[in-house]
């Protein structure tokens, strides 16, 4: 499944389900955006002609990004951390933007506080959301890392997947380590028999399992 840009084959399911979901504007947001090119998740995109919000907070990789679409007026980059209060949220960030409330895809991949930059989105509804998680945290398990912008620990699945339904999303793809929602209302055209984290998550090599041996011996097993 692996394609040009993306890390593990994410560019492949977000065709997918791009081309399952009707009535679309054609435009994307991606943030931890890196040089815009590489591991994106809608570089993609932008080449089938997607208009693109491209937020990076690193100013080196943001002038790299600027170099890689400096001829794509279709793309807006932006040198921002996105984060959860009022003043640096995404709301806040594209209310400049034309960018339509209901744009096609959200990518969210900042290796840490996803969990809470993407709760604190309520002004726009994406059709799609593909949103980073730690994959060495088992399924089943809730873990949300602290709201803090020095924290690098991240949320487990079953967590996102939970904060993705008070949301209005239904999980519809799982890969190493994004998670893929649509909004609930679209849900329907893509057919899935049974959209539970224990059956969409094929790949669990980085999970990390601890437990006790009847002598009180710790063991760990996996990553």
């Amino acid at each position: 499944m692996k394609d040009k840009y993306s890390q593990t084959g994410e560019g492949s399911v977000i065709r997918r389900i791009l081309r399952t979901i009707p009535n679309k504007d054609k435009w994307c947001v991606e943030f931890g955006a890196w040089d815009g090119l590489y591991r994106s998740n809608t570089a993609g995109l932008i080449e089938k002609g997607y208009s693109a919000v491209l937020i990076e907070g690193d100013r080196a990789k943001f002038r790299e990004l600027q170099r890689n679409h400096s001829r794509n007026p279709r793309v807006i980059g932006m040198n921002r951390f996105v984060g959860f209060s009022r003043e640096d949220n995404l709301d806040t960030i594209l209310e400049g933007t034309p960018i339509p409330r209901d744009f096609d895809f959200l990518s969210v991949d900042i290796d840490g506080n996803d969990y809470h930059v993407w709760e604190a989105v309520r002004k726009y509804m994406p059709k799609a959301v593909c949103i980073e998680f730690n994959p060495t945290i088992p399924t089943g398990l809730e873990f949300v890392q602290p709201a803090d912008p020095s924290v690098n620990q991240g949320a487990s699945l079953t967590s996102v997947v939970k904060l993705a339904r008070r949301k209005g999303y239904e999980l519809v793809a799982v890969l190493r380590f994004n998670a893929f929602f649509v909004r609930r209302d679209l849900y329907h055209h893509f057919k899935v028999k049974d959209n539970s984290v224990e059956t969409l998550r094929k790949n669990q090599d980085d999970v990390t399992h601890l437990f006790v041996g009847y002598d009180g011996r710790v063991f760990l097993r996996g990553r």
